[in-house]
Formats: structure tokens, C-alpha cells, sequence
């Protein structure tokens, strides 16, 4: 999947896809092509910006762009920021006519914010949301029911309308923190199956009792989930200390649990990690010797 909020190519050119990918906490990478030697379809310089979902700009399209795209969603699936250097052979590696190669820049920068998918806009979620509104958290909040969102939204939410949620969840960026909050017990069972099958969710908690939290156990074993990937559904979700049952109450609770969340992200989270900068060098290096054995050749 190249674009999946538009068909065919972006508007914006990668200075702009950058900005907006940032301002939205995104996690993205900036692809420059550092420099090519003999012929290359784009010349040294080129960018491009790839997100988990969408790519803008063009490095020149082939065999080349299709594994720049694919190598920088394997890095943003890291959930890192870090700059990695590629050596591409377009003849001899990628089946390009041009013939010749490319160093290639990956620049990726990660969100360091925590993202979170909330299913559900009743009134424990309208409790919820304007706490989360003052936290370093990055939200869709998704529902089947337009008429139930507030008029008024807050900043760091995006408001998601979906006849089918559960589809929802094949869109949703990797190491997403999942939260199901919805009316209908049947509904956050699918979700649950479906976050669990994906097996790239965070972390997931789900509103219910204890009871709730048994039956969803049992008819997951039933259908060949692990006692692993049943054990990682928070539900009930919340901190246990908090008790109560008033929507308030209960959106405390589960706002306490997920800072608890991202600060364990925080004191847990790898420094950076880059390229030494004698890879780089040595790279260029040997793309300046080619190119100047082509030209006493020409």
C-alpha cells in the first residue's frame, strides 16, 4: 500500500509532508538520494518522505523507490528515530536500466508521543478525552456513531467515523496503544480479536468487569489464542486502586494507567542509534571513485 489517505500521488512535496507529518506527531522518513553515480533516474539531492501509510515526492519511481518505501517502514516499525546510509546497485540488485547506483539517506523521525486508538464515543470516552487533551498522547477516537462526537474536539484528537470499526484496526501504526470503550459487548470482542491477530498493538485494555474479562479469555482460547496473547488484554481496564463506577471515576482510572504507560515508555525508550559517520564517508568515497572512472572512460 503506497497512499492510503488518497489515490495515485501527493500534492504536497516532501518539505510540506514533512511539517504536517510533524505537527500531527507522526512517525516518518525523510529519503534522500546523497549521490549517484553513472545514470541514476534523479540526481543527488532528491527526496522523498514516507509515513507508515502515505508517500510524498519521488526519488524516481522503478525497483529503487518500491525498496526505499519498503526499507523505510521496516525502520519506522521501530518505532526509533535514527539515520541509516543504503548502497543501491540499480543494475546489478534492482534490475534498473540505468546501470548505475546510489547512496541513499534515511532519515527517520520517530513520534515521541504515544498513540492511541480509543474504540467507542460514549460517555466514559467523553469523560476520558478531555483529560487525555492535556497529555503527550496522540489519539483517534473512533466510533460507527457521527452523532455522538462533541462538536468540539481537541487538539491532539482525530475524529474517526467508520460504519465497520473493526477495520479500524488494520490502519492503525504499529506499537498503537488500543483502547475499546464501545456499547456492544459483541463489538469489543471483535475488536479484541482483531488488535490481537494483528499483533502489533502496544498495549490493550478493555472496559468491562471481571466477568466480562473471563468470558472474553475463554472464547479467545476457544479460537486458538495463546495464553500469551490473551494475557496482554488489560480488562478490566484502569488502575485497581481507583474504584468507582460513575464515568468519571472510571475515566480516571484508565487516564492514571496509560501515563503510567507512556512514562515506563519514556524511561525505557534506546538512545538513537545512527550510522557511524565513517560508514558515510567511506561510501561516498567509493561512489567518487566511480564516477571519476566513468568519466575517464567517457
Amino acid at each position: 500500500m503506497l497512499n492510503q489517505s488518497t489515490q495515485g500521488l501527493h500534492a504536497h512535496n516532501w518539505l510540506q509532508a514533512a511539517t504536517e507529518l510533524e505537527a500531527s506527531s507522526a512517525t516518518y522518513v525523510i529519503v534522500t538520494l546523497l549521490s549517484a553515480a553513472g545514470s541514476t533516474p534523479r540526481a543527488s539531492g532528491t527526496k522523498m518522505v514516507i509515513s507508515d501509510n502515505n508517500i510524498y515526492a519521488t526519488i524516481g519511481g522503478g525497483h529503487l523507490e518500491f525498496k526505499a518505501i519498503e526499507h523505510a517502514r521496516t525502520l519506522i516499525a521501530r518505532g526509533e528515530s535514527c539515520q541509516e546510509v543504503e548502497n543501491f546497485q540499480l543494475g546489478a540488485s534492482l534490475g534498473q536500466c540505468c546501470g548505475g547506483q546510489v547512496l541513499v539517506l534515511f532519515e527517520v523521525f520517530a513520534s515521541d508521543k504515544l498513540h492511541l486508538d480509543v474504540y467507542g464515543a460514549g460517555h466514559v470516552a467523553h469523560a476520558l478525552m478531555p483529560i487525555l487533551a492535556q497529555l503527550p498522547i496522540q489519539i483517534r477516537w473512533i466510533d460507527s456513531r457521527a452523532e455522538l462526537f462533541p462538536e468540539q474536539i481537541p487538539a491532539n484528537v482525530q475524529k474517526v467515523v467508520d460504519d465497520e470499526p473493526v477495520a479500524q484496526v488494520k490502519t492503525a501504526a504499529n506499537n498503537t496503544a488500543t483502547l475499546i470503550l464501545t456499547h456492544n459487548h459483541q463489538l469489543d470482542f471483535e475488536l479484541c480479536q482483531a488488535v490481537l491477530k494483528r499483533d502489533q498493538s502496544l498495549w490493550l485494555g478493555v472496559i468491562g468487569s471481571d466477568t466480562k474479562a473471563k468470558k472474553f479469555q475463554y472464547r479467545l482460547m476457544q479460537r486458538g489464542f495463546s495464553e500469551q496473547q490473551i494475557d496482554s488484554m488489560i480488562c478490566p481496564v484502569g488502575l485497581s486502586e481507583v474504584n468507582g463506577k460513575l464515568p468519571m471515576e472510571v475515566a480516571v482510572s484508565i487516564a492514571g494507567q496509560l501515563v503510567a504507560l507512556y512514562q515506563s515508555l519514556e524511561v525505557g525508550k534506546p538512545k538513537q542509534k545512527s550510522k557511524q559517520w565513517r560508514d558515510l564517508q567511506d561510501n561516498l568515497v567509493h561512489l567518487s571513485t566511480l564516477q571519476s572512472q566513468k568519466a575517464k572512460i567517457g
